[in-house]
């Protein structure tokens, strides 16, 4: 492992550039960067054939703020998104951010009562949306009443009368800057919302500082600045909008993958000579090939890695993988620096990120010493500012003296390195996706046959973890009564494709505390075989 003094010497390096980070306004920085830049290339959607210089983002950009501001939306105003992985995107969310106006992300496989909570629960004044997801849209049952037809733009040839088309209303705005000056860094960005322990997801509320923040500590994290950056989440998570402002830092290309594929990815790298990426571990288990330590990666973002997989991808590939941590509430909470070689397959996640305090604390909120195990909580310049509408679940998180409380197991050593060990979080990681096991649990017990239920995780090679559901019948109810072809199709009218169970399972009764919640992990830890007799939703024909 390494000592103190290497500790040391690395958070006084970052400490100089860290003094060094702009504190801007992401539509101040972005107008200036495609001012310097012109013609270079900026944003690459391939499989979409769609591209922009820095000179056509600022001009895309600024028609869009203005057809925008022609419709009465500006600071403040809250503007959900549901659209795909197509330059429409970033292009929309820079002109939100130039205008002062609230970036509200929908993810696009949310279902109609999804859809309508997140736009509800924000106060979205406007919604862009992508006609490939206006059947959803069209299915609320109640549709939230800021949200008329003349606020809705669609994307797409095929417009609902009264609603708008987005491509007329830019086209007859102007390309004039569309900058509002009086918004500040501490001004809201993003209301992002994340899955969280109490069902519905809650809204991050995120400022202009933090997303600007963040995209500089990503690149401080580098030790060689790449210049052609893979994003292939959807632009509604996080990170495909923390790349894209690393890009433009680093005077590069954005190179935006359509939609995540475990069978493309690699392949992705390759064909666009693709410098540093977030490398999800799923796409570490695709077969191997001869060429693959041939690309052009420098280095990668892994986070959740164990010793065995970063062996493994870097005898493969020929890079460290650099681990780090983090969740939206704060950006980047830790990360590996490349001077700490020796630790990459150590499964640590590096020390404290840029104007990031570290502490582990127990139950009682007093500090645990090394070697301990505790909650991790977090504090720092422009961590998110609450969320939105949550005034309990602020309460529950934030503590005196600006601390977050993060509800993951850490552990440290002496030296200050921190270790991931588990959550406290009643949540399960599908692949990239957060499910919180009570949202699930609410929808399930919507069926007038459930006593109760539990969702868990169970292991699963391919996705880290899958959905498993324990149904308890009301007394008299016989199983044949509520087969598990009935409660999938249920999930699947009110619940994302990511969030439906795979696994079912009936139970005669649960283990409980003394206050009758369920004890989750006796059916988690308790037992040997989580799939053995479990229905499996994939094995069913189609």
């Amino acid at each position: 492992m390494i000592g103190l003094a290497m500790v040391t010497a690395e958070k006084a390096r970052m400490r100089a550039l860290a003094s060094r980070f702009l504190t801007t306004t992401i539509g101040r920085f972005v107008s200036e960067r495609c001012a310097e830049m012109g013609d270079a290339a900026a944003i690459e959607v391939f499989d979409r054939g769609e591209r922009a210089s820095y000179a056509e983002v600022e001009l895309c950009s600024n028609r869009i703020g203005n057809a925008l501001k022609a419709l009465g939306i500006g600071k403040g105003d809250r503007v959900a998104v549901m659209l795909p992985n197509r330059i429409d995107y970033p292009l929309l969310w820079l002109a939100l951010a130039k205008i002062g106006a609230i970036h509200v992300p929908v993810n696009a496989r949310y279902t109609a009562r999804e859809i309508h909570y997140v736009t509800n629960d924000s106060g979205a004044c406007a919604l862009v949306i992508d006609q490939e997801f206006l059947p959803s849209f069209h299915a609320m049952a109640e549709r939230p009443a800021l949200l008329r037809d003349d606020r809705v733009l669609v994307i797409g040839p095929d417009v609902p009368a009264g609603m708008r088309s987005f491509a007329d209303c830019v086209a007859a705005a102007s390309a004039a800057s569309c900058l509002d000056v009086s918004i500040t860094p501490d001004d809201l960005a993003n209301i992002q919302y994340t899955s969280g322990t109490t069902g519905f997801p809650k809204g991050c509320m995120l400022s202009h500082d933090y997303w600007m923040l963040l995209a500089q500590s990503a690149a401080a994290w580098d030790h060689d600045r790449p210049k052609r950056i893979l994003s292939a989440q959807p632009f509604f998570y996080m990170d495909p909008q923390w790349h894209l402002l690393k890009a433009f830092l680093n005077r590069g290309t954005l190179f935006l993958a359509p939609r995540l594929s475990a069978s493309r990815f690699i392949g992705w790298i390759k064909a666009h000579r693709i410098e540093w990426c977030q490398f999800p571990i799923l796409m570490t288990r695709q077969p191997s090939a001869s060429d693959d330590g041939e690309t052009a990666l420098k280095q990668v973002a892994t986070f959740g890695w164990d010793g065995d997989t970063a062996r493994a991808f870097e005898s493969r590939f020929g890079v460290l993988a650099r681990e780090g941590y983090g969740m939206t509430e704060i950006g980047l909470g830790a990360y590996m620096p490349a001077a700490f070689e020796i630790m990459h397959d150590s499964a640590s996640v590096g020390i404290d990120g840029p104007f990031r305090e570290t502490t582990i604390r127990d139950g009682q909120g007093e500090v645990v010493a090394p070697g301990g195990r505790g909650e991790l909580w977090v504090r720092g310049r422009s961590i998110f500012k609450g969320y939105w509408n949550k005034p309990q679940a602020n309460a529950d998180s934030l503590r005196e003296g600006g601390w977050f409380r993060t509800g993951d197991i850490f552990q440290a050593d002496e030296c200050g390195c921190l270790w991931l060990v588990g959550r406290i979080k009643d949540m399960i990681r599908r692949s990239s996706e957060n499910i919180a096991a009570r949202e699930v649990e609410a929808v399930v017990r919507e069926l007038d046959e459930v006593e109760d239920c539990a969702a868990v995780p169970v292991p699963d090679q391919e996705r880290g973890e899958e959905v498993k559901i324990y149904i308890q019948l009301k007394p008299g109810i016989a199983p044949d009564a509520l087969p598990f072809e009935k409660v999938r199709a249920h999930c699947r009218e009110r619940l994302a494709a990511f969030k439906v169970p795979r696994y079912y399972a009936y139970a005669d009764d649960f283990p409980r505390t003394v206050s009758n919640k369920i004890e989750k992990h006796r059916l988690i830890a308790g037992i040997p075989d989580p799939l053995a007799g479990a229905w499996d939703a994939q094995a069913q024909p189609r």
